[in-house]
């Protein structure tokens, strides 16, 4: 399998896979992934079209810089294997991932991987080259997500989809990521937490869903640096004005990135042998160790990702 479980996905653009002028706009924008959506944003009498068009646009389009995603049809529907047969055989070559919607349990992973398996077989396509993102939006898939992150080696990311979820459990709010009235907490914490989780202990990416006030970057700001904080990778972002600022949550500031990158220089110097071989060693007034490294590693990571450059440099302290 040669899956890329950390793709670049700060921002993830979600196009509609019916609108030619929406696909031809997406290819310039600066969003880290793009996904064509043969989902909710098809209409039922335009799905067969779409399809069609998606495939030439990923066989003609440029997209360079972007991971490029096809969100398919659930598998309740009877739209789904055609959506994958049509979009894999016709452009498997320039795809990364295929986003199946609303996974309830593992089965459905699995499915998806043996339908893409067969046409990579078929197509002479290298076998396990595309990768899955599973998009968790109701209880039962929230219940089985930890079965549903080690389905398949294909999977790259576990994605909340905030809108359905609402609605399968019937929560008190029309507004989709807004906190429903009368409760004093974060209702998705718990939610977020436990896809966050099934995630990390996979080694798989975690991403929040939308934001459907569009116009309302504050609001999307808002919501997006709760998943930032908790430590999501990225959000989905639905117009042109909310990639600017999904972009920025989810990278590191330039102060964390030089700072992280410090501490991975300092520790490899004190660890070996010029350095003294140090488990632990100071780096200014800050003590460093094992632990440090291994979280300077993910903020660098994720800056590394977003083409950061340091401004500072590791000196070596004088005898």
């Amino acid at each position: 399998m040669t899956v890329n479980r950390l793709r670049p996905r700060r921002s993830c653009l979600a196009v509609p896979g019916s609108n030619p002028r929406f696909l031809e706009k997406a290819q310039g924008l600066p969003a880290d992934q793009v996904f064509l959506d043969l989902e909710d944003a098809c209409a039922p009498l335009a799905k067969p079209d779409a399809r069609h068009t998606i495939v030439k646009f990923l066989n003609e389009g440029d997209w360079t810089g972007k991971t490029r995603v096809v969100r398919v049809n659930d598998w309740t529907t009877e739209w789904t294997y055609r959506d994958v047969v049509t979009v894999v055989e016709g452009a498997g070559q320039n795809l990364d991932c295929i986003m199946l919607p609303k996974v309830q349990t593992a089965q459905q992973v699995v499915a998806l991987d043996l339908l893409l398996t067969q046409i990579e077989k078929t197509m002479g396509f290298e076998v396990g080259k595309i990768g899955i993102e599973a998009q968790i939006e109701n209880a039962q898939g929230l219940n089985n997500v930890n079965e549903i992150a080690t389905a398949s080696p294909r999977v790259e990311t576990i994605i909340f989809g905030p809108a359905d979820f609402m609605a399968s459990i019937n929560m008190k709010s029309l507004v989709v990521g807004e906190q429903p009235p009368g409760y004093p907490a974060d209702a998705y914490h718990y939610i977020l937490m436990k896809i966050l989780m099934a995630a990390r202990a996979n080694n798989l990416q975690a991403i929040d869903g939308p934001y459907l006030q569009i116009r309302n970057i504050d609001g999307y700001r808002e919501v997006a640096q709760r998943a930032a904080a908790l430590g999501f990778d990225g959000k989905w972002v639905l117009h042109p004005g909310q990639v600017e600022a999904s972009n920025e949550i989810f990278s590191p500031s330039q102060e964390d990135y030089d700072h992280a990158e410090l501490i991975l220089d300092a520790y490899d110097y004190y660890t070996s042998e010029a350095g003294g071989k140090k488990g632990s060693a100071m780096l200014g007034d800050e003590m460093i160790d094992e632990a440090s490294r291994k979280m300077a590693l993910v903020v660098s990571g994720k800056g590394r990702a977003a083409g950061m450059r340091r401004t500072t440099k590791f000196e070596i302290p004088e005898a």
